[in-house]
């Protein structure tokens, strides 16, 4: 929305639930015949919100034990997805409606369930503020690249797959300039 600076993140088209994929999210008395007419007559919708960088964030290890920091940063933006997307909905024709198209069901993946990895490895042209140079090679051990995720402030709430790739090659130019 105009009136918001912070990226509120994405929204990618599904393929179809069934029945027995959206009865988890439905209210425990809702009837096998309505969920099936609710997976029938809906659109299935993916929305990512994006982590915003934060300096504070970051994984350690304690008394030999991984420990996350980690800040929420940016509910109130995905939040603002969620509202604004209801509302683009919400002016649509749709014709005989079953069910009440303001019924939503959906459902948070916890921090666990994160599919992209990214960040931890800051990169820079400071060794005392970052991990990596602007090659992904690391300040402290000569001839460690790391080309993964890692070097990601953000994912842009979108899949990095690409730009993963991209940054590869580009590193992996970098590397065979030096070789000649």
């Amino acid at each position: 929305t105009r009136d918001y600076t912070f990226p509120m993140g994405h929204v990618q088209l599904l393929g179809k639930s069934d029945k027995d994929q959206i009865s988890p999210d439905a209210p425990f008395f809702t009837p096998g015949r309505m969920l099936s007419e609710m997976a029938a007559h809906s659109i299935d919708w993916w929305f990512t919100g994006e982590d915003l960088p934060d300096a504070d964030n970051r994984v350690t290890i304690e008394n030999g034990q991984i420990h996350l920091d980690y800040n929420e940063n940016n509910t109130e933006g995905f939040r603002r997805l969620i509202h604004t997307w209801k509302h683009v909905l919400s002016g649509l024709d749709s014709g005989h409606e079953l069910l009440p198209h303001s019924m939503y069901l959906s459902k948070d993946i916890p921090l666990a369930g994160v599919a992209h990895q990214a960040g931890t490895l800051r990169f820079g042209n400071d060794p005392d503020s970052s991990v990596l140079d602007t090659h992904c090679k690391t300040h402290e051990i000569e001839n460690l690249y790391v080309v993964d995720g890692s070097f990601f402030p953000s994912i842009g709430a979108v899949n990095p797959s690409l730009t993963i790739m991209a940054n590869a090659l580009r590193v992996g130019d970098h590397l065979a300039g030096l070789l000649k």
